[in-house]
């Protein structure tokens, strides 16, 4: 598994789209598919999106990541910043946090994309 990570709008999903060589109907879209469909897809794209979906479904976000079997997951970093007032905006970007060190952990490779340019953090450069 690969982790692609980086902030908003930073070319992430271009990166594994390119490396890939994928089209958009290649990879779920955690804030639109199926929750059910992730569990089933190679490639997906807004993680983040889908971690703050399932927390109001009662579905567990940190199980749910550590049954993820994919090729690549990309996920936005959302914890810099001030700490949101609101307590449903910290959970998800705790449970998003957390799911994020679990993707990290089982990936043999964690690429970090800003402003369109990837860098390995973990694993061999290709």
């Amino acid at each position: 598994m690969i982790m692609i990570t980086g902030g908003a709008f930073q070319g992430k999903t271009d990166y594994m789209k390119k490396r890939f060589s994928l089209t958009d109907d290649d990879i779920a879209d955690g804030g639109r598919c199926e929750i059910s469909e992730l569990s089933k897809s190679r490639y997906i794209k807004h993680y983040e999106l889908a971690v703050r979906r399932m927390i109001p479904e009662n579905i567990d976000p940190l199980a749910f990541t550590e049954g993820l079997e994919c090729e690549a997951i990309e996920l936005n970093e959302i914890g810099c910043g001030i700490i949101p007032i609101d307590k449903n905006e910290r959970e998800w970007r705790e449970m998003t946090g957390r799911a994020g060190c679990i993707i990290a952990e089982k990936a043999s490779e964690v690429v970090r994309v800003c402003c369109g340019i990837p860098t390995v953090i973990k694993g061999e450069k290709h």
